[in-house]
C-alpha cells in the first residue's frame, strides 16, 4: 500500500489516481475521497466537465481515471484559487490541448532521433 504521509492533499490525490489498477470508481467512491459536495459533481456533469457512464441494473455511475483527474483538478480550480465553472471549463479544456501537443511533440522529436540514428550509421 501507499504510504501518503508527507504528502500534500493534491499529491495524495495524484497518488491515489495513479496507483489505483482499477479504470472506473464509482460516484460514491470519489465523492468520499475526494470529499466533494454532490452539487459540485452535478454541476461538472452538467457542464460537461466530467462524464459519468451508467451500468445496467446499478444505482450508481461511474467515473474514469481522465473524468476522476478532471474532478480532482476543478476541485483545487474552485477552492483555492475560486475559478468558476466555466472558468475551469476553460483551464481543462486548453491543458487537454497541450498535453496533446506535447504527446505530438515527443512523437516527432522520437522521429528525428530515429532519422538522425539512422543517418549516422550509414556514415560511419
Amino acid at each position: 500500500m501507499l504510504c501518503y504521509s508527507g504528502m500534500t492533499y493534491p499529491e495524495q490525490q495524484t497518488a491515489w489516481i495513479t496507483n489505483m489498477a482499477e479504470k472506473f470508481w464509482t460516484v460514491t467512491e470519489v465523492i468520499r475521497r475526494f470529499e466533494i459536495d454532490g452539487d459540485f459533481l452535478r454541476n461538472l456533469e452538467e457542464e460537461e466537465i466530467i462524464c459519468p457512464v451508467c451500468r445496467e441494473n446499478a444505482s450508481d455511475k461511474l467515473l474514469s481515471r481522465e473524468d476522476v483527474e478532471n474532478l480532482r483538478l476543478a476541485k483545487i480550480l474552485s477552492e483555492e484559487m475560486d475559478v468558476n465553472l466555466p472558468g475551469i471549463e476553460v483551464i481543462l479544456q486548453m491543458r487537454k490541448n497541450m498535453l496533446e501537443m506535447r504527446n505530438q511533440f515527443d512523437a516527432i522529436l522520437e522521429d528525428l532521433a530515429k532519422y538522425l540514428q539512422e543517418r549516422l550509421k550509414h556514415r560511419l
